[in-house]
């Protein structure tokens, strides 16, 4: 790898940590996807000849380790003894990821088919094949696409069955953990504007409109368009922002750099 520079040499390395493959397959796959590691991931796990198969059995005794023992389902009790086997912390956004692949429609809880299901379109049949792919998981945060279905996903899993809206404490928890993830300026401010001037649960659409807000409004609000259509809740936070000097000058968002 001496002819490559520096970025190059490290995204080679981690393409052949994360999926195990040789120098030249993984210095191929960048050079096809011109050196963008997400696509190059794709691109690797598209390919039919790197998908791995799994074996039902082993896929009914994994899950037969983690279900209830009363219920047909995996519940809070196995997902933490799941997340100790991973070496995962429960409230790591990584498990986010996992009940994404999922599909789960309710958060801590996997019902038999999400579970298998879920790790079949993972190529996972061990827990040592679990283990090896919580990096890609982690590294499909970087994509825009996937991260926004992974945001989006993010509002039904979380919300209470039955229910519409998302409770106002869930939503800021979600909220810290997602953006943490993205470096959104504005995050903290934008919970404790909720928490002193809303206290009311989100609704779906502010919930997807933010992630617009954040990604396309400068921190700084410069490009902010007040006869924009945004929910009414974000221009009272605008409102908010302006009428208490929050602002975040001299700093620009990183986030088109890093997407």
């Amino acid at each position: 790898m001496h002819k490559l520079n520096r970025g190059n040499r490290e995204k080679v390395q981690q393409f052949m940590s994360i999926t195990g493959t040789s120098e030249k397959v993984a210095v191929q796959a960048l050079k096809a996807s011109d050196w963008h590691l997400e696509g190059a991931f794709d691109a690797f796990y598209s390919q039919p000849q790197s998908r791995t198969y799994t074996d039902s059995r082993h896929l009914e005794e994994l899950y037969n380790r983690y279900k209830d023992p009363y219920v047909d389902m995996v519940l809070v009790d196995g997902i933490t003894i799941l997340c100790n086997d991973l070496q995962v912390d429960p409230q790591d956004i990584v498990m986010l990821v996992v009940s994404w692949h999922m599909k789960a429609a309710t958060m801590c809880e996997f019902s038999k088919q999400e579970f298998i299901g879920g790790l079949q379109s993972l190529g996972v049949d061990s827990l040592d094949k679990f283990r090896e792919k919580i990096p890609y998981m982690r590294s499909e945060l970087m994509d825009e696409q996937k991260f926004r279905e992974i945001y989006n996903f993010a509002f039904g899993w979380a919300k209470e069955k039955g229910q519409k809206s998302l409770a106002l404490d869930t939503a800021i928890g979600m909220w810290q953990l997602l953006f943490a993830e993205k470096q959104w300026p504005l995050v903290d401010h934008w919970c404790q504007f909720l928490q002193a001037q809303h206290n009311k649960a989100i609704s779906r659409d502010t919930w997807s409109q933010l992630l617009e807000f954040a990604r396309t409004v400068d921190p700084t609000l410069s490009n902010y368009d007040a006869e924009g259509a945004w929910p009414y809740l974000i221009d009272e936070f605008v409102e908010y922002l302006n009428e208490n000097g929050i602002m975040q000058k001299g700093r620009s968002t990183e986030w088109s750099q890093k997407r």
